[in-house]
């Protein structure tokens, strides 16, 4: 008797054990009784018919980040680059996720794969590094297109990396080094033209008022007393330079004037030169 009532107890056990499935708050069972699909189970405690009547199969709803493989893509403008993608879906729908597609996330990874070929290739490397945002987005609405009828959905989708050849990134390189000396030499033109607009502005007073050279002189002389004080140099204004310049000039034509014979006037006739005084020595 008791023997019997031992067995019946182990037989409940493990017909208690075998029929009982517990689901995570993130997971879903999608249940299969005789092959036929029957309502979403779970969370918590699920009780299923066991020895291969029911068929339950857990389904996580959590956000799955799937990273594609490295893979060589030819851009538009024909350049060849590696690129490292990563996708962020979850499951929308599990009964589609199971009864539509075999393995939802090797199919996933699939769909990325391709689109992510056919999306850059239709792209230039410049739209590439400079527009990635719009890449990511074009990526995302394709794939999520094509996973849609799985139950999956793909949130986002990063280009994560960029692989150049060597000889892109010397030339890229080259490039940005002919920008930045071109900005350099804008700006110095710029500067020199700023200046030049300031110095004729000072130059403009100046020409106004003389006594304002007379302080830019003193402030000089007081930068140099200060720098080197061993040279005293006394500034001469450029006018008084000019004006003793003139002086000598002047006194120079008045002293040839002085030192030349007077002409000889001629009866009845112009002005003769005076010639050679004829030479009286005898031989």
């Amino acid at each position: 008797m008791f023997i019997a009532v031992g067995i019946v107890l182990v037989l409940f056990l493990v017909l208690f054990v075998a029929s009982v499935r517990i689901l995570q708050e993130y997971e879903r069972g999608v249940l299969f009784r005789m092959g036929r699909l029957m309502p979403l189970k779970g969370p918590g405690l699920v009780l299923i018919i066991p020895f291969g009547v029911d068929r339950l199969v857990k389904i996580d709803l959590r956000t799955v980040t799937l990273e594609v493989p490295p893979k060589e893509v030819i851009t538009r403008d024909n350049v060849t680059i590696k690129v490292i993608a990563v996708i962020y879906f979850k499951i929308v729908d599990p009964d589609k996720a199971v009864t539509q597609v075999l393995n939802y996330v090797n199919a996933t990874s699939q769909i990325a794969q391709t689109t992510l070929r056919s999306v850059l290739g239709e792209s230039t490397l410049d739209e590439l590094l400079a527009g990635r945002e719009e890449v990511n987005r074009r990526l995302q609405l394709i794939i999520d297109g094509h996973t849609e009828p799985w139950g999956v959905k793909v949130s986002t989708v990063e280009v994560k990396d960029v692989e150049l050849p060597q000889t892109m990134q010397r030339a890229m390189a080259k490039e940005a080094e002919a920008e930045r000396e071109k900005r350099a030499k804008i700006i110095h033109a710029r500067g020199e033209f700023e200046a030049s607009e300031q110095l004729m502005e000072a130059a403009e007073v100046i020409g106004r008022e003389p006594a304002a050279l007379q302080l830019r002189y003193l402030q000089t002389l007081t930068e140099i007393s200060v720098e080197k004080n061993s040279t005293i140099i006394f500034p001469l204004p450029v006018d008084i330079i000019d004006a003793l310049l003139g002086l000598r000039r002047r006194a120079s034509r008045e002293a040839g004037s002085a030192g030349a014979p007077a002409p000889i006037a001629a009866p009845g006739g112009p002005a003769l030169e005076p010639g050679p005084e004829p030479d009286t020595t005898t031989g």
